[in-house]
């Protein structure tokens, strides 16, 4: 899908974890202002880092989308301050999939952004109706779950909450456009599509490497090779990181009440070992950092 020319317009990113990253640079590469505000110094470092790598390899692998990394990181401000969002016509929220951590962020937020900034929530499984339920304007809270890497994706899954308006489904869509991007909207319930079926087959190729059924090497390769999947569910749940997939486990268990989502005890296991995926060097394969 071709990038549409839109407005430009500064638009706030919480959290400066691998998504918010995504998000930040995606945005700043097509000229809009952002503002990435995170409660870690160190952080906002590592995101600043991580930022000028992803450009400049990029640009190694691909000349057509050399950009002077400079140039797209003067678009960024890195702040641990909320009240620098009373100026962004938009927010994109990448917190962790905790809702403690979750529910103080858009309080917070809708005591700073204008009354007119609609709140996206990049979540894998968090209901958008129980986000919106704590603002004061939830027909303005939609889910916006991006995929990993953000800047490679074209598609991203919208997510209508039960008070969502149509004009911030538009609004949202055009968003998107502007980012290079088109959507699926679907409606609200723990998990959505993607992650609602997603979870569950990492979650089962886990129990196959925990019964001894077959190695992590193999369940990928039966999947790439047997069903041209791009990627096995294990090297998937490696790139999302496994931290990351059990929290998704655990709220989809919570909600549904249904043991189904019961997440792996192997999963567990690791997340406790900090073999986290590509972002700690290891997860059910080996990477270098």
């Amino acid at each position: 899908m071709k990038t549409e020319q839109v407005a430009k317009q500064t638009v706030g990113v919480i959290g400066a974890g691998v998504m918010g990253v995504g998000v930040a640079q995606n945005l700043a590469e097509l000229g809009q202002e952002v503002v990435l505000v995170d409660v870690s110094p160190s952080i906002l470092q590592q995101a600043e880092a991580q930022i000028r790598q992803n450009l400049r390899f990029r640009g190694m692998f691909d000349r057509s989308a050399r950009v002077d990394p400079d140039a797209v990181m003067s678009h960024i401000q890195f702040t641990l301050a909320y009240e620098e969002l009373r100026r962004v016509d938009f927010v994109v929220e990448n917190v962790t999939e905790k809702w403690e951590v979750k529910r103080p962020v858009f309080k917070t937020l809708d005591e700073v952004c204008r009354a007119e900034v609609i709140f996206a929530v990049n979540t894998s499984c968090v209901s958008i109706t129980k986000v919106g339920g704590v603002t004061k304007r939830p027909a303005q809270v939609i889910g916006m779950h991006f995929m990993n890497p953000v800047p490679q994706k074209t598609l991203v899954e919208i997510i209508r909450g039960f008070h969502t308006s149509d004009e911030t489904v538009e609004r949202s869509k055009a968003f998107l456009r502007g980012m290079g991007k088109d959507c699926v909207v679907v409606n609200d319930l723990p998990g959505f599509v993607s992650n609602r079926i997603l979870m569950l087959t990492i979650n089962e190729a886990a129990f196959v490497v925990q019964d001894q059924v077959a190695t992590a090497e193999d369940v990928d390769t039966i999947f790439k090779g047997c069903l041209e999947h791009k990627m096995g569910p294990l090297e998937t749940a490696d790139l999302i990181g496994l931290d990351t997939i059990l929290l998704s486990l655990e709220v989809l268990c919570e909600s549904y009440g249904d043991p189904k989502f019961r997440p792996c005890p192997l999963l567990r296991k690791m997340v406790d070992a900090g073999l986290l995926g590509r972002k700690s060097g290891r997860g059910f394969h080996l990477y270098e950092v």
